[in-house]
Parts: structure tokens; sequence; C-alpha cells
């Protein structure tokens, strides 16, 4: 009697042995699933890349001058005139929901020659997809380090090299170490102030 009872509660504890290993296993299953589905095609990433590499900075506005100032009006009319201000949002109702833009910033580079454009533009358009693919698995930057070092050397002030010196910081650092990325090349502080031969753009920050 005894020895039926115990194969009883011997099956019984087999099966919830099996339960939780089965339910452990869809669940990580599921959790992979779900990992995958929220990862970003390479699609994806080649166009953030384009949009934030190949964005060409605008060339900055000169200071407005201020308006004269015009005489007073009477104060019937100033108070006539007064907008009427809406009432800030209730805590139920939450804080209203601006867009977030990235910061423009003013930088400094200097205009190339039509010939030389071209030619920056085109290494920079195979530093740009370099960038992409290296951020695949089991790839590396060389493709995108050496247009970007390219682009250095021959333009060294120009937005373009400002592009490629954003790349090669923005590489991790394990391979900046694989291809000796130098302190001069990750140096981005020489847009920030004005130089000889160079013009004021603006430019956004790169997120």
């Amino acid at each position: 009697m005894n020895t039926f009872w115990l194969k009883i509660a011997g099956f019984l504890i087999i099966v919830v042995i099996a339960i939780v290993v089965v339910g452990k296993f869809i669940g990580k299953r599921q959790s992979a699933v779900e990992q995958s589905s929220q990862k970003k095609t390479f699609y994806d990433v080649a166009e953030h890349d384009k949009e934030k590499f190949l964005t060409e900075p605008q060339p900055a506005q000169p200071p407005q001058q201020p308006q004269a100032e015009t005489p007073e009006a009477p104060q019937e009319t100033k108070k006539a005139e007064q907008p009427v201000t809406k009432p800030a949002p209730s805590a139920a109702e939450g804080p209203s929901q601006q867009p977030q833009t990235s910061k423009p910033v003013t930088l400094y580079f200097s205009q190339l020659s039509e010939i030389d454009s071209i030619e920056a533009e085109r290494l920079l358009n195979v530093a740009v997809p370099g960038r992409s693919i290296g951020r695949l698995p089991m790839t590396g930057f060389k493709l995108m380090v050496d247009n970007c070092r390219r682009i250095i050397q021959k333009w060294p002030d120009s937005w373009y090299a400002y592009r490629a010196k954003q790349m090669l910081v923005d590489m991790p650092p394990r391979y900046q170490k694989r291809y000796k990325v130098t302190e001069e090349e990750l140096d981005l502080s020489r847009f920030t102030k004005p130089r000889p031969g160079t013009k004021p753009m603006v430019a956004k920050e790169s997120d």
C-alpha cells in the first residue's frame, strides 16, 4: 500500500518538474522573439546613418537689428491689446508635450571648390555605408576609417572632415584601438572657433 502511494507521489513530482521546465523554455523563446522583433533592421540603421552624417549644415544667419521703439499708446489701448493668456495645464492633464529637436550649434568650416566638394562627398558617401556595415556582427570599420582619414587629411577644415571625425568618435573604443585612431583624429574642438578662411555654419548636434 505504501509503495503505491510512493509511486503516485513520485509521478506527481515528475509532472511538476516537467511543467516548470517547459514553462521556462516557452518563456525564454517568447522573450527571444520579442527582442528580435524590437531590433532595428540594417535598412533602419543605414537610413539613420545617412540622415545623421550626410545632412549638410546651413549658413549662419546674421543677427537681427533691434526694432526701433514705438511711442507708447494710451493706457486704455494697452489694456485692450493685451493678449489673453491660457491657463497652465493642471496636474491631471500633465505637462504639455513639446516635440524634442536637436540643438543647433554654430561651427566654422572652410568652403571647398566644386571639384574638391565632389571628391569629398564621394568619400563621405562611401564612409557612411561603411559605418552601417561595420555595426553588423563579425564585420569591421576599415572601409569607414580609411575614407574618413582621407577626408581629414585632404580637407581638415571642411564640414566633411567634421562628419568624418564624428564617425570616428562614435566608433566603439575597441575598434578605435584596433585601427589606431589618434587623439587628433578624434578632436572636434577646432570647428567650434573661427579660423582663417572659415565661415560660420549652423549644424544640429548628433544624436
